[in-house]
């Protein structure tokens, strides 16, 4: 009988891990959702936190395969990332035992009226992307096409939540800064109707480069835009950040608008942070 109870007991253990549920989160934006940090300047102690947590998390980048969470190689002299690694450190420590899978798509110099924009068309890319490329690409259309194959590959994944980091290049234009709270919550309207995922927890950081190109108006419009749609909208959160040139909240490289190493580190531990506190 002891022997029968103890097999019972390891086969419903097998079937419970089998079935353990997989949270996707969802992550998008520009340059500094990409990320500029360089993995080969964090200490050694930072480096094991992030192969301990690659062990139960994974990413899925531009489309790409998924991987383990790391890096990104840009080149063969760089390991860049973005927000997602240290997210996804402070997120596995604080929930071990819990598998994720990071959906991440990014592209820096784009709009969120333009790329971005989930009703794309021609008309709104010329008028807000600088280039060829740009101006052709559709950003939400390909985030959406791999986050329907990451679903279709955990078929017991659940999506439940998103990150985003995007903004500096819609404060270039009046037309994208003006509309800039407007677009923003339809991007998160799209996704949450796309994937059935009603009230779908959405962070968002908020920017603080300085003005750039000949309206100067546009960054401090949309961070008080993003502000907004924070304090009125359902679900929304912000990170809040510093206008302050020294940037001793997020450290930025020497342009101004990049965040370094450390920058990135600590964005990625507020959004875990605020992510904690939210969703699980």
């Amino acid at each position: 009988m002891k022997k029968l109870i103890t097999f019972v007991l390891c086969v419903f253990a097998s079937l419970t891990l089998s079935a353990q549920e997989t949270y996707i989160i969802l992550l998008g934006g520009q340059s500094n959702m990409a990320g500029r940090g360089q993995f080969d300047e964090l200490s050694e102690a930072d480096k094991q936190r992030v192969d301990k947590a690659a062990e139960m998390i994974s990413i899925v980048f531009n489309g790409r395969p998924e991987v383990p969470l790391s890096y990104q190689s840009a080149s063969k002299r760089q390991s860049n990332y973005g927000p997602e690694l240290f997210f996804g450190v402070t997120l596995h420590e604080r929930f071990p035992d819990k598998k994720f899978v990071f959906v991440k798509e990014s592209l820096g110099g784009t709009s969120l009226l333009g790329a971005w924009n989930p009703n794309w068309t021609e008309e709104t890319a010329k008028l807000s992307e600088r280039d060829e490329k740009r101006q052709k690409v559709k950003l939400y259309e390909q985030h959406t096409k791999a986050i329907t194959t990451t679903l279709a590959a955990h078929p017991k994944a659940k999506i439940i939540g998103m990150l985003w980091m995007q903004g500096e290049k819609d404060t270039r234009l009046e037309v994208s800064a003006t509309t800039y709270g407007e677009n923003l919550q339809k991007l998160v309207n799209a996704y949450r109707t796309d994937f059935k995922v009603k009230d779908m927890p959405f962070f968002f950081g908020q920017i603080n480069c300085p003005p750039r190109g000949n309206y100067l108006d546009g960054v401090e419009i949309v961070r008080q835009q993003m502000s907004a749609s924070a304090d009125k909208s359902k679900g929304l959160y912000m990170i809040p950040t510093s206008m302050d040139e020294s940037w001793s909240d997020y450290p930025k490289r020497n342009d101004n608008v990049h965040y370094t190493t450390e920058g990135q580190k600590r964005l990625g531990t507020a959004f875990a942070e605020a992510f904690c506190g939210e969703v699980m």
